[in-house]
C-alpha cells in the first residue's frame, strides 16, 4: 500500500510572521515553501548598511520587548543573543530630570516625583500579573476561554475591570485621572504615541501600558548584530526542519498548495487574488495609519545628551511634555505635520560594538507623519534632537533618510509608511482585516492572511504567523477526518 502524500505549503513573505507560519506548519509535517520578493529575508527585521560601511542599521524595527515576551519565539528557543541597556527608555524634558523606565518598578517611580505612588499603584500589580495578562495582548486568537478567568484570578474583579477600563481608554483620560506632574504625563504620553494614534482616541492608553509593563517583566531588550539575527535564526530554524525560502522570488497569484499563507497587506492580498465581493469589500476598508519618516545615522562618537540619564536607555523618547507629544500625534491625522515632532530614537551601538567601527556610533529615530507623505522632516527631527542633545548635528558623519514612499518601496506591506500594518484603534484592533470569528481565515479555501493586518497587530513577535498557521492545520485537519 503506498504512502499517502506529504501535505505542501506556501508562504508569501519572510517577515517575522511569515518564518513562523512556515517552522509551524513544518513542525506539523508539511513540505513548506517560503517565496520573498526581495533579495534578503526579513521584512522589517532587517539590518544592513545604510550610511557607510561598518555601519549596521536596522532597517526597520530596532527595539523588541514583544519578541522576548512571544510564545512563539520563546517555544522556538531561537538562540538569539538578547542585549539590555541599563534602562529600557529614558524621556528627557526641556527644565527637569528625565523621566527613565527601569526594569524595577522602584527605581523608576524614583524618577517620577510625586507620580511614583500613582505608577505604582497603576503599573506595579500589571507587571506582576503580565504572564497571566499577555494572552489577552498577543494571543493567539481566538483566544483560550480561561485567558480571562486567569486575569481575574490575579487581579480579582476589581483589579480586572480597572485594568481593563485603563487599558481601553484615552491616554488623555488615564493622565488627567491618574498623574498630575509634567514628568509623569509626558512619560505615559511617550509610550502611547507607539500606538501611533492621536492621544484622545482610545485605546492608546492600552499601548503605554503593555510597553511599560513590558519593560518591568522582560525589559526591553534588542538583538546583538541587529534585527536581522531574529530573521536569520528564524531562518535556520525552518532549514532545520526541511523548510525552503527562495528569495528574488515575487508571487503575482496565489500558488497551488494544500495551504498557502500570505505575510501581506490586505491591499496586497487583493492584488494576489480574487475573493468574494463581501470579503473584497471589507479589504477595501481596510485602514491604515500614520506613516513614518526616519533618519538613520553615522555618528562619530556618542549622542551628546544634556542630561546623563538618556546615556543609560537604548530608546530615548524626545517631544518633552504630555501637550507637545498630543499635538504632535494629532497632526497625521489633520494631514499636517508638527512643527515639533514627537521622535522615537535608538542608540543600541552603545552597547553592541558590532554596529559601528571603534569610537563610532550609529543612531536611528522617525516620527509620524501622515500616511503617504512627502514631506522632509530631517530637520526637524535633527532640531529635536539637538534640543535635548546640544552639538549632536557636530556628529553626523552620513546619513540616510526613508520618508513614507521609501519605507512602502522596501516593503509592501508598510502601506503609505505605516509601520503597524493598518490602524490599531478600537475598531480594528482585533476584527482586521476584517470581521470575523478566525480573522486570519480567508473565503478562499485553503487561502490565510498573518501578516501585522491580523491579530493581535503591529510588533515583532510571530504570534500573527503562529495563529494564522494554526488556523490552517486545524482546518486540514478536519478536512482530513472528513474524507
Amino acid at each position: 500500500m503506498s504512502a499517502l502524500p506529504r501535505r505542501s505549503a506556501v508562504v508569501v513573505g519572510s517577515g517575522p510572521n511569515g518564518l513562523a507560519a512556515a517552522i509551524t506548519l513544518a513542525q506539523a509535517g508539511l513540505d513548506v515553501v517560503v517565496h520573498e520578493a526581495s533579495d534578503r529575508i526579513g521584512g522589517g527585521v532587517r539590518t544592513d548598511e545604510l550610511t557607510l560601511p561598518g555601519f549596521r542599521h536596522d532597517v526597520c524595527s530596532a527595539i523588541h520587548p514583544l519578541g522576548r515576551s512571544s510564545a512563539c519565539f520563546a517555544a522556538l528557543d531561537l538562540g538569539i543573543e538578547w542585549l539590555e541597556s541599563p534602562a529600557c527608555v529614558a524621556h528627557p524634558f526641556d527644565d527637569e530630570e528625565a523621566a527613565v523606565l527601569f526594569r524595577s518598578v522602584d527605581e523608576t517611580c524614583a524618577t517620577l516625583g510625586r507620580d511614583a505612588d500613582s505608577y505604582r499603584r497603576v503599573i506595579g500589580p500589571l507587571a506582576e500579573s503580565w504572564r497571566r495578562i499577555e494572552p489577552l495582548v498577543l494571543g493567539p486568537f481566538p483566544l483560550d476561554p480561561r485567558a480571562p478567568l486567569r486575569l481575574l484570578s490575579s487581579l480579582g474583579v476589581t483589579g480586572s475591570v480597572r485594568a481593563l477600563h485603563a487599558a481601553l481608554s484615552t491616554t488623555e483620560g488615564l493622565v488627567r485621572r491618574s498623574f498630575e506632574t509634567t514628568r509623569g504625563r509626558g512619560f505615559v504620553a511617550g509610550n502611547a504615541a507607539h500606538s501611533m494614534l492621536p492621544l484622545d482616541r482610545r485605546p492608546s492608553a492600552g499601548f503605554a501600558l503593555v510597553l511599560l509593563v513590558l519593560g518591568h517583566a522582560v525589559g526591553w531588550p534588542f538583538p546583538r548584530g541587529g534585527s536581522q539575527a531574529i530573521a536569520d535564526a528564524l531562518a535556520a530554524k525552518l532549514a532545520e526542519l526541511g523548510g525552503e525560502i527562495r528569495v528574488s522570488s515575487p508571487v503575482d497569484e496565489l500558488p497551488r498548495a494544500d495551504v498557502v499563507v500570505c505575510d501581506v497587506s490586505p491591499r496586497e492580498l487583493l492584488r494576489l487574488a480574487l475573493f468574494p465581493a463581501s470579503y473584497t469589500r471589507a479589504l477595501r476598508r481596510y485602514r491604515y495609519g500614520p506613516g513614518a519618516f526616519k533618519l538613520d545615522w553615522a555618528l562619530s562618537g556618542p549622542i551628546p545628551w544634556r542630561d546623563e540619564r538618556c546615556r543609560l536607555a537604548a530608546t530615548v523618547h524626545l517631544g518633552g511634555r504630555y501637550e507637545e507629544i498630543a499635538e504632535s500625534e494629532r497632526a497625521p491625522f489633520e494631514r499636517r505635520v508638527g512643527e515639533r515632532p514627537f521622535v522615537l530614537l535608538t542608540q543600541p551601538s552603545l552597547w553592541d560594538d558590532t554596529r559601528a567601527p571603534a569610537g563610532s556610533q550609529t543612531a536611528w529615530a522617525y516620527c509620524h507623519v501622515p500616511n503617504g507623505s512627502a514631506v522632509d522632516m530631517t530637520d526637524a527631527i535633527e532640531a529635536q534632537v539637538e534640543r535635548f542633545a546640544p552639538g549632536f548635528r557636530k556628529l553626523i558623519v552620513a546619513r540616510s533618510a526613508r520618508g513614507p514612499a521609501e519605507l512602502e518601496s522596501h516593503n509592501r506591506n508598510l502601506v503609505g509608511g505605516d509601520l503597524n500594518g493598518g490602524l490599531m484603534d478600537l475598531r480594528q484592533l482585533y476584527t482586521r482585516p476584517a470581521a470575523k470569528l478566525v480573522p486570519y481565515r480567508t473565503p478562499r479555501r485553503g487561502v490565510y492572511i498573518c501578516s501585522a493586518s491580523t491579530p493581535p497587530g503591529g510588533g515583532v513577535h510571530g504570534m500573527c504567523g503562529f495563529a494564522a498557521a494554526t488556523a490552517a492545520l486545524n482546518d486540514l485537519n478536519r478536512s482530513v477526518t472528513n474524507h
